[in-house]
């Protein structure tokens, strides 16, 4: 996999990778990350796939990271109860 680009955001780490004849962008925030492949064929170029990532996208991702993160401590809570219920 090779990083093509890091682009600048207030909020996330985005990166552009190229792999396998796909266009792998990658949004993290905090420990968690979203990646969308694009194959090299549905696009004209780097720049369309940097168009891609509109205000709305970004606003939705951020809706996942926030579901994503309250996936993550339920499952931390049932650890833990599945943890005491064992002791």
């Amino acid at each position: 996999m090779r990083l093509i680009e890091d682009i600048p955001h207030e909020r996330y780490k985005i990166q552009l990778f190229n792999y396998n004849a796909k266009y792998m962008l990658k949004i993290e925030l905090g420990q968690f990350e979203q990646t969308f492949k694009i194959g090299e064929t549905d696009v004209m170029s780097l720049q369309e796939v940097k168009n891609m990532l509109t205000p709305q996208l970004l606003s939705n991702c951020l809706k996942r990271f926030v579901s994503m993160r309250a996936d993550w401590e339920e499952a931390f809570l049932q650890k833990n109860n599945i943890n005491s219920n064992l002791a």
